[in-house]
């Protein structure tokens, strides 16, 4: 074989074929190669042709295909299609070679994956991309992180293709060892979740609580993209509310209301839980999905529940201001969750996390690709050892300017009858987050009582237990302590 190929890439679905075209249109040369080989032939020979790609018919082929050392992404289902790929690389990789898994992985199968590939040589990037089938075709965000000898080969490629912002600087960067790409592409779409969720309940306030129209709360949301809440989620959803089919019908009000989800949201949730971090908005952003699902169940329950939505009485307009009060500062807190439990990550892994550039990674060519982000890179940049998001001057000052707007927004949907989880659910914790105590005090004095799962005083220093035998008939004897 004659010319050899910068990487070669296996899984010709719609994210591979247009990271290929990618790849090649900033100079690349790529291999390719599909399980169903005749998608190679139909690349090749359609989008592909007359371009530098070269066709592959077996992975014994795509290896001899590229230069040294060996790059290959993968582009196939999370799992085991994932395993089952690698396993049939390794015999044909050296050592120093490079497998990359660019699917939507979970992040403890890539720090495993790595650990066992260094036994044989093989570097492993897990590196997580986002952007849909558009960011993949002309720029999107890419999360790398695995061997880091790897990373000086793959960068010439991966910020060649990345988005850009404005300043020239690429959306992709290496952010630590073993699974840590593909635990912030988790975090990233756990907050794309909870994006989405306060965008639904934003329109449902307007629509359900003030009776708007398609095309008026369309227009509120053209106007939100112009200021701070300026972002892909807003715009896209400007423009969903005013499209209409060929019969003159909005597309919209004809879609199931049952949502999908692919399962990153919920390992994001699952994530917190094991790291004890109140993620509680993303937490609630996926069991609004689940409670979608259950659409027979909702019919039969309206049926039962027959309570008409109470009436809006007020300024309209400062209602509207207070939406999107309340869905900016809820935004900000869905931020500040996800950033807590980077660093519970951080700390737990040993992964030294760039949060002021994760934020930058995310300001373009992803799905949560917002303004704000880049007030989220000041607040690190300045004070890398920021313990919450929430305490930074800027971020400190937009939601006590919120605030108002937002409870007024929470108790409005609670009396109107308009569900608003994801909203309700960040006021709750901001509540609780800026409470010097909380009740808990009373809770350790519950588990004390039936458990014997003693306490720790006020007016003692941290660490030392204490135990009260409640009833006069619990003895001295304690449980053992342990976190959960």
């Amino acid at each position: 074989m004659g010319q050899k190929a910068d990487i070669g890439l296996i899984g010709l679905a719609v994210m591979g074929q247009n990271l290929v075209l990618n790849m090649n249109d900033h100079g690349f040369t790529v291999g390719v190669f599909n399980r169903t080989t005749e998608k190679v032939t139909r690349f090749i020979e359609g989008e592909a042709k007359g371009r530098n790609i070269i066709g592959t018919y077996s992975l014994e082929e795509l290896v001899a295909s590229l230069k040294k050392p060996r790059m290959v992404m993968l582009m196939v289902k999370a799992g085991w299609p994932v395993d089952a790929s690698i396993e049939a690389l390794v015999p044909l990789l050296e050592p120093g070679d490079i497998i990359i898994d660019g699917g939507n992985s979970h992040f403890p199968d890539s720090t495993r994956r790595m650990k066992e590939l260094a036994e044989k040589g093989i570097l492993f990037v897990g590196a997580g991309v986002s952007g849909g089938e558009i960011g993949a075709r002309f720029g999107p965000s890419i999360m790398p992180g695995g061997a880091e000898p790897a990373w000086p080969e793959i960068k010439p490629i991966f910020q060649a293709v990345a988005a850009k912002v404005a300043d020239g600087t690429p959306c992709c960067d290496w952010l630590g060892p073993e699974g840590a790409g593909h635990f912030v592409k988790m975090v990233h779409n756990g907050i794309e979740y909870g994006d989405m969720q306060l965008i639904c309940e934003a329109y449902d306030l307007m629509k359900t609580g003030l009776g708007m129209g398609n095309d008026e709360i369309s227009a509120v949301f053209e106007d939100w993209n112009q200021g701070k809440l300026d972002s892909y989620l807003i715009e896209i959803t400007a423009d969903i509310l005013h499209y209409r089919d060929e019969k003159g019908e909005f597309v919209v009000d004809n879609i199931l209301d049952t949502a999908g989800q692919k399962g990153t949201g919920k390992w994001t949730a699952q994530a917190a839980l094991d790291s004890g971090s109140p993620l509680t908005l993303i937490g609630e952003a996926v069991f609004a999905r689940s409670l979608s699902t259950l659409k027979a169940d909702r019919v039969e329950a309206a049926e039962h529940f027959d309570i008409e939505t109470a009436a809006f009485a007020g300024d309209k307009a400062a209602f509207i201001q207070a939406i999107r009060d309340a869905l900016y500062a809820a935004k900000i807190v869905s931020y500040a969750q996800g950033y807590m439990l980077l660093k519970a990550a951080g700390e737990e892994y040993g992964w030294q996390m760039p949060y002021g550039t994760i934020a930058m990674l995310w300001r373009e060519g992803c799905i949560i690709r917002a303004a704000f982000l880049e007030k989220i890179k000041a607040a690190y940049d300045k004070n890398p050892e920021l313990s919450n998001l929430l305490l930074d001057p800027y971020f400190k000052a937009e939601v006590q300017s919120a605030l108002p707007g937002w409870r007024q927004v929470v108790s409005k949907a609670v009396n109107m009858g308009v569900a608003v989880p994801a909203m309700s659910s960040a006021l709750a914790f901001f509540d609780g987050y800026r409470r010097e105590r909380l009740p808990a005090n009373l809770l350790q004095a519950q588990r004390d009582y039936f458990g014997a799962h003693t306490y720790e005083r006020i007016d003692r220093p941290r660490g030392e237990v204490f135990h009260t035998n409640w009833t006069g008939e619990g003895g001295d004897v304690t449980a053992s302590p342990y976190d959960a």
